[in-house]
């Protein structure tokens, strides 16, 4: 290894030096502060020394062919403390600079780049000693869209869990698989309608085909739990979506009330007393304003004899829902429906959310007939869907 040692007023300046010397792959390897003393100590002069270092010759690592599995752990083993050396001198190169209380935000950002390169070459270093069958099977968690964090965990128990076979199938990996996700979705809620409330709010976005869930939950009631069950809206935008829920409530025989202010639900909720069930239509808005939030709070009581499910489209980005989700952060929603599983190939987003926000799935939905194309799901269910394709 080449090393120099570089003297600057800052450490900024510093890194300059030796960027501009050694170029981006060098590695610091100490740094103290050096103070000068002249006229007799009565003038301090404070300097930083920094001390870098870069491998003359440029090699990537070769690694023998993977054999059989026991063979990766002389090769993890030689690798960790190369690894761990260089983590550690980031980590250390941070801790000087904190304690100093010099850094800039452009040094910050570049301790922090600097920090997930080695991240993402220890990643690397991992993964490349993962055999073919388990590269094939995190390819196929990606095609899901599942998130990269639950992705890096299941494959890193993957690996320790394949190390002790000597075959790896799918179905062995699935199974795995299965099990990690289980113990994330431990304290979720996973099933549909509650009949022990009454009240059933039924929130999302315009265009996510919530009108459509509604009627089915609806016919599932009255046709197979034999309910008396009505219908209110509040999607007093759209003359569209109260005719089609006057559609289903006609073909249904249930009754139906529109309402415009808290005065007209109020009345609703009166006149619906006798009733087992009250599914409540909200108005289809862009709920990235919070605005409209606050409206639906006004109108819809969110009490106790409630249920309230939030519906979201698989065909949307998750960037997109994350940021509807934490719109309705204010309401007590318990659990999410799931629409359109059938213009989508990937349900990943699925599991990232529940997971993420800790929220149960009620339904899923795929396809536009009434009552026919609701599914309550089961985990098995969600993953025999999750599962069902083939690895690549």
């Amino acid at each position: 290894m080449k090393m120099k040692k570089y003297n600057a007023p800052s450490i900024a300046e510093a890194m300059k030096l030796i960027r501009a010397d050694l170029g981006d792959d060098a590695v610091i390897l100490n740094s103290k502060v050096v103070v000068d003393k002249k006229f007799f100590g009565l003038v301090k002069k404070k300097s930083f020394e920094v001390v870098a270092g870069i491998d003359k010759v440029e090699a990537k690592p070769v690694f023998p062919p993977l054999q059989d599995l026991q063979s990766l752990k002389p090769i993890m083993q030689a690798t960790a403390p190369t690894i761990a050396k260089e983590t550690e001198q980031v980590t250390v190169k941070k801790t000087l600079i904190e304690d100093d209380s010099i850094a800039t935000n452009e040094l910050k950002k570049e301790i922090a780049d600097l920090k997930s390169i080695m991240q993402s070459l220890h990643r690397q270093s991992i993964q490349s000693k993962y055999p073919d069958e388990l590269l094939r099977f995190i390819d196929y968690l990606k095609q899901q869209e599942l998130n990269e964090e639950l992705i890096t965990q299941i494959s890193d128990e993957l690996f320790v869990h394949i190390e002790h076979i000597d075959a790896v199938y799918f179905d062995d990996l699935q199974a795995a698989a299965k099990r990690i996700l289980e113990r994330q979705l431990r304290d979720v809620e996973i099933g549909g309608v509650s009949y022990e409330r009454k009240y059933i709010n039924v929130l999302g976005p315009t265009g996510v085909g919530k009108t459509t869930t509604i009627a089915k939950m609806a016919a599932r009631a009255v046709l197979e739990k034999k309910k008396r069950v009505g219908f209110i809206t509040t999607d007093t935008y759209r003359i569209a979506a109260i005719e089609q829920l006057k559609t289903y409530a006609g073909l249904l025989q249930v009754p139906i009330e529109i309402v415009y202010s808290a005065e007209d639900y109020k009345a609703a909720i009166e006149k619906f007393a006798h009733l087992d069930l009250v599914f409540i239509d909200t108005a289809g808005r862009n709920y990235k304003e919070a605005k409209y939030i606050t409206d639906l709070q006004r109108l819809i009581n969110f009490g106790e004899d409630v249920q309230t499910f939030l519906v979201l489209s698989l065909t949307s980005k998750e960037q997109d829902l994350d940021l509807i989700i934490k719109q309705f952060n204010q309401i007590h929603v318990e659990k999410f429906i799931f629409t359109k599983l059938d213009e989508t190939n990937s349900i990943g987003t699925m599991f990232n959310l529940m997971i993420k926000y800790k929220k149960g799935l009620a339904y899923y939905t795929n396809g536009q007939e009434v009552p026919e194309d609701i599914e309550e799901p089961s985990l098995e269910k969600l993953f025999e869907l999750f599962f069902q394709g083939e690895l690549t």
